[in-house]
């Protein structure tokens, strides 16, 4: 029996098979992927990753500034950059928020990053890209675990010195605010301690760590003691101390370690190993270090697909200062 369609019916299945066609295709073109420059610009990753490695070993603790520049950018409405951007007339960055100013770093080296990349292939690297790839590139310098790092995000056009204030997790939070902080951005207990591992590496500013090491309780007491004379109970705001005194510039496990004696150094840190919920997972990484570099690789990869800017949502920034 011959089955004969009405050309409406012809015409709603078609539409419809076209909007099934471009939403299979804008889930596609959101999708990162590890190989995005292989032919527009081959020689991205090895221009980003000698110009980390010649910063790190100018000094060491460039590798922590540009991993948390990564990670303060994909915490304020995801990685797309804005943290970057300077005040301009139209808005207030990110760079003067509470969590950022005076204490993030690593801009010039993004910058000399930048302007290398737009000489071999102009236009055609995200900025936002260049901190994934930086963060990858300093954990790898400081003797830590390689990952591949997906690729394809556009940076944006605009800031928020507001979500900048809220949505980056403060030094002074308890461990409830810690994973509360992280479960709004999708992660699980176990990846906020994986990602809290990151301070592993690093210095902090007295004005940070004042409190803890003159009030607090749960902290080696001789570990205070040494810190005092270094961060006075008035003055000396920037005087710095390593998050890890053990191996300040080495990409290890020590921080957990370092947890399970008290001598975490920010609130936040020592939050971590307390008597809570996440006491088993910091004991856990202290004794295998495989273990947490592992987890610590795959929570930078789903941190570095928080909402990124894809296909037409963004620019790629001639200068990663502002916007073009």
């Amino acid at each position: 029996m011959a089955h004969s369609y009405s050309s409406s019916a012809i015409l709603t299945t078609t539409i419809k098979f076209c909007l099934l066609f471009s939403l299979l295709l804008g889930m596609v073109s959101a999708q990162l992927s590890p190989t995005f420059y292989a032919t527009s610009c081959p020689n991205a990753l090895s221009t980003i990753k000698s110009a980390v490695n010649s910063a790190v070993s100018s000094e060491k603790r460039m590798g922590a500034s540009l991993l948390r520049l990564h990670f303060h950018d994909c915490f304020v409405n995801g990685c797309d950059a804005s943290v970057l951007l300077d005040d301009n007339s139209t808005f207030t960055g990110e760079k003067t928020a509470g969590p950022n100013n005076n204490s993030l770093r690593g801009f010039d080296v993004v910058d000399t990053i930048k302007s290398q990349l737009e000489n071999i292939c102009p236009g055609v690297v995200s900025c936002a890209d260049i901190l994934a790839v930086a963060a990858r590139d300093s954990v790898v310098a400081l003797g830590g675990t390689n990952w591949t790092v997906q690729l394809g995000r556009r940076d944006s056009t605009t800031a928020s010195l507001t979500a900048a204030n809220s949505n980056i997790p403060a030094p002074t939070l308890n461990l409830s605010g810690l994973l509360s902080a992280f479960s709004n951005k999708g992660f699980t207990a176990k990846e906020l301690v994986a990602l809290s591992g990151s301070h592993t590496i690093g210095q902090a500013r007295c004005t940070v760590f004042r409190t803890r090491i003159y009030n607090e309780t749960n902290i080696d007491s001789s570990f205070a003691t040494s810190l005092k004379s270094n961060c006075p109970s008035t003055g000396g705001d920037n005087n710095l101390a390593p998050l890890d005194l053990t191996s300040p510039t080495s990409f290890d496990n020590a921080y957990f370690k370092n947890l399970i004696s008290n001598k975490g150094l920010l609130h936040s840190d020592q939050q971590l190993f307390n008597g809570g919920s996440t006491d088993s997972q910091v004991n856990a990484y202290s004794s295998n270090s495989a273990s947490f570099l592992t987890d610590f690789a795959n929570a930078m990869v789903k941190m570095g697909n928080l909402s990124p800017l894809t296909g037409t949502s963004g620019q790629i920034r001639k200068n990663c200062r502002k916007t073009n």
